[in-house]
């Protein structure tokens, strides 16, 4: 149904008036003086909250303010280019909304947009939010370039919630500019297919899914924030005691990612022995970089095709674990966490899940079979781990910055167990600190016993096995306090 009054309009079709200037803008957040568009007030002065709808974009550039049993038309002004197809699509649909703005000088700055129920409007194909959730991810994206037109498609579809056609078509009419370009024409493609009666049902069905899994990833583009190097540092520090070359390392990461802005071309390869600590340094870097992370176990990976997918010609394919990541994560920069590296060409399927990995890391972009499209891998940040660096082929280490981690010291032991390992188990089972004494003797004779052990894991168990002892005698022989001096802990552990 139109939304305007064709009684003072002539037989002949209306031209297109359009009203506004479009601006550009990168704020994920809006306000009176940063508005997502704004309307002439010069006639009436709007109220804070209004209600109405937007005129049918094809033929005027308005809004319509609902007061009362009145009607009144106040063209825009200006916009942010983010919001030209969203605007228009809530207008073709006629969608009733609540603004929030402030009258200013210059007309209504309208920084707030909501769906309003009532009124008899038209709902929205995903009743819980989908206005919002588009909002916030047009908010989230950059200005566009320029603004094209794009080719105009028949909409119709089924009530279902988010994952509906309807709302897929909806969310590329509104925010299709936030995908790549060849994300986009993807999209288009499947849209046409999820929709089309010459395919079977199990090809519809393929193709939604996938559309459903690629319109939830919030595709950014590669500039990166600069990072505070003084809380980075500080984070390595609690994180990790001693390794200064280790730090060293990845504070020149950092500063290198605060000069070029982008994500550096060769991820990190932590390589050492069990339990020094290689994982925590890769969630401590996913901790600075403020990015989700997700992790590959390489050791668990047997296929190629846990990596890339399964092709939609069988009935249960489904996207391979690096989508899945993607979709989990639910943005296109992420830091994959890739354990036991060395481990990765010990494949028992058909092929090298190795040789995946490797179109991965190369930030050319990644191809699932399922999706069957290329996935920008420009703002993933790999960091791998390994024990053994002769495993690892040379193709695949030639993608990364190889950091060597070496084994502590027993000074290092001795500091790390009574200054973390011992209170963290502590404060976990809820002894306090004067119920246990480890003396000095006691922590030399530990130390001793695992002095053959690589990494801190062996010190973290012994710190466990330690407290549950003191545990066990505070609450069965009713003692206030244990003391292992050196003849105890040898008992203990021998």
């Amino acid at each position: 149904m139109p939304v305007f009054d064709f009684s003072s309009a002539s037989e002949e079709k209306e031209a297109f008036v359009c009203t506004y200037t479009a601006f550009t803008s990168d704020s994920s957040e809006k306000t009176p003086d940063n508005p997502i568009l704004v309307l002439d007030n010069q006639q009436k002065q709007w109220s804070h909250h209004s209600t109405g709808v937007f005129c049918n974009q094809s033929q005027w550039t308005a809004f319509e303010f609902k007061e009362e049993d009145e009607t009144f038309r106040s063209n825009i002004l200006r916009i942010d280019a983010r919001f030209v197809n969203l605007i228009k699509w809530l207008g073709e649909n006629h969608i009733n909304v609540l603004l929030s703005g402030e009258n200013r000088a210059d007309g209504y700055a309208v920084y707030k947009i909501r769906e309003n129920a009532f009124h008899g409007g038209t709902k929205l194909s995903a009743a819980d939010g989908f206005l919002q959730y588009v909002m916030e991810r047009l908010l989230s994206s950059s200005a566009p370039e320029q603004e094209d037109e794009d080719e105009e498609l028949d909409e119709s579809g089924d009530s279902m919630k988010l994952t509906s056609i309807q709302s897929i078509s909806d969310f590329l009419n509104c925010a299709g500019r936030t995908m790549p370009d060849n994300i986009r024409l993807w999209a288009r493609r499947n849209l046409a297919v999820a929709r089309s009666s010459e395919v079977s049902a199990e090809e519809r069905r393929h193709a939604q899914r996938a559309l459903s899994i690629m319109t939830n990833i919030q595709w950014k583009n590669n500039y990166f924030e600069a990072i505070d190097p003084v809380e980075a540092r500080r984070i390595l520090d609690e994180e990790l005691y001693g390794m200064e070359k280790v730090k060293q390392r990845i504070m020149e990461t950092i500063i290198q990612i605060n000069r070029t802005h982008t994500l550096p071309a060769y991820g990190l390869l932590l390589v050492g022995p069990a339990g020094t600590g290689k994982s925590q340094i890769a969630y401590a870097v996913a901790r600075i970089l403020k990015l989700p992370w997700t992790t590959l176990d390489m050791s668990s990976i047997n296929d190629p095709e846990q990596l890339t997918g399964s092709s939609r010609i069988y009935g249960n394919a489904k996207p391979g674990i690096i989508m899945d990541a993607f979709s989990m994560a639910g943005e296109s920069n992420l830091v994959f966490i890739i354990n036991e590296l060395d481990k990765a060409a010990s494949g028992k399927g058909n092929g090298n899940p190795a040789d995946v990995l490797l179109t991965l890391l190369d930030n050319l972009g990644f191809t699932d079979n399922y999706m069957e499209c290329m996935i920008p891998t420009g703002g993933v940040y790999p960091i791998a781990t390994a024990n053994v660096k002769e495993d690892i082929s040379a193709p695949l280490m030639s993608r990364f910055a190889v950091i060597d981690i070496p084994d502590y010291t027993q000074e290092e032991k001795k500091i790390i167990f009574s200054k973390f390992a011992l209170p963290k188990v502590l404060k976990r089972i809820g002894l306090l600190q004067g119920e246990i004494v480890l003396t000095e003797e006691g922590l030399d004779e530990l130390i001793e016993q695992y002095k053959n052990t690589s990494g801190i894991r062996d010190l973290e168990q012994a710190a466990e096995h330690l407290a549950a002892n003191a545990l066990y005698q505070i609450e069965v022989d009713h003692v206030k306090q244990v003391v292992f001096d050196a003849e105890m802990v040898k008992k203990l552990f021998a």
